[in-house]
């Protein structure tokens, strides 16, 4: 629905290797939504995609990690691809940058292998999730409950398993970020 996300920015955090549509498709619905949405890289310039095995489009990054403030924005999305987060997850700035939304109880939405980088910013421990199946054992090995089902929701965590699960991973990722459920368990347990 226009407008719903209205004042909300939202940051991506991505570098090279991304899986495409796990991109392009939550910023075009947040985007939709009424949020103001940046790529935020370690990179500057542009990032590369990736369709599965094959080459994708190149992204231009909005903001350098470098310079990006986390208190800037009001949720994160981590696209998959097996690259691109297990090139983050090497970045300390990057876990860095991810730890606060973590810390900070803002809402997060991870799919396929987006998830990697939450346990490296100790995101996932006590928290129910999915993710591409090969990450299920590092993410229940971290803490996690790992289930086989297209979106899960844990008080504003959002992932998802493949770009299959797109549009109801959009939803969700939409409906928390609107709600602020989040936030709203975070300023109750203060």
């Amino acid at each position: 629905m226009a407008g719903e996300l209205d004042g909300r920015t939202v940051a991506v955090l991505a570098t090279d290797g991304f899986e495409q549509a796990e991109l392009t498709e939550p910023v075009k619905a947040l985007k939709d939504a009424g949020a103001k949405v940046e790529i935020v890289s370690p990179k500057s310039g542009e990032v590369q995609g990736w369709k599965h095995h094959e080459k994708g489009e190149k992204v231009k990054v909005d903001t350098a990690l470098s310079g990006a403030d986390p208190a800037r924005y009001d949720a994160l999305v981590l696209p998959g691809g097996v690259i691109n987060p297990d090139a983050l997850r090497l970045d300390q700035k990057a876990i860095a940058f991810i730890r606060h939304f973590v810390e900070a109880k803002k809402p997060i939405a991870a799919i396929c292998h987006g998830p990697w980088t939450l346990i490296n910013a100790g995101g996932v421990k006590g928290k129910k999730m999915t993710s591409w199946p090969s990450l299920e054992l590092d993410l229940r090995n971290a803490g996690a409950t790992w289930v086989d089902e297209p979106v899960v929701v844990d008080n504003g965590l959002v992932t998802s398993r493949n770009p299959g699960d797109l549009p109801k991973f959009n939803a969700k990722m939409i409906e928390e970020i609107r709600e602020g459920r989040h936030d709203r368990a975070h300023r109750s347990a203060a």
